[in-house]
């Protein structure tokens, strides 16, 4: 027994800390925020880039196919497109030739699960990031085609 009183089992208290991450655009408003579009079939990988963006000051639209994609890129102005190289129906590469001619301005970044992503799908994406790489590159790749002069890749019609 204790001064307190009798013993008995711990409680579990759950304390809520608001947390501010440090590199969120409060705290460094030079960050670029803006619109991104992210499409993939994976709707768990949609739901992390989604949460983790909106995290950073972005505004996420996600799409689960190509298609759907393609929609709310035609009907939204968007800032950068994240698109994973994987999906049924319509793939990446058929997806980043119709963005390419619907959005020019937009930067395209390719998330990939490995190797074997063809030269032509290559040459129709600013960047490639690998999905086990995905938490610690996205943003800089982002705020790195958003800031620092990115211009448009030449037009690709097919």
């Amino acid at each position: 027994m204790s001064k307190f009183g009798q013993i008995s089992q711990p409680e579990l208290v759950t304390i809520r800390i608001p947390w501010r991450c440090p590199m969120s655009p409060s705290v460094h408003p030079e960050m670029p925020s803006g619109v991104v579009l992210c499409i993939d079939h994976n709707q768990e990988t949609l739901e992390c880039e989604r949460s983790f963006l909106e995290s950073f000051g972005y505004t996420v639209l996600t799409a689960s196919s190509g298609g759907r994609g393609l929609e709310l890129a035609s009907s939204h102005s968007v800032d950068v497109v994240v698109l994973g190289y994987r999906m049924p129906a319509m793939n990446a590469q058929e997806v980043a030739i119709a963005m390419r001619r619907l959005r020019p301005e937009a930067p395209i970044i390719l998330l990939t699960e490995g190797a074997g992503v063809s030269d032509r799908t290559l040459s129709l994406v600013d960047a490639l990031i690998a999905k086990d790489r995905l938490a610690s590159q996205l943003l800089p790749t982002i705020a790195h085609l958003q800031g620092c002069g990115w211009t448009p890749p030449p037009s690709f019609d097919a």
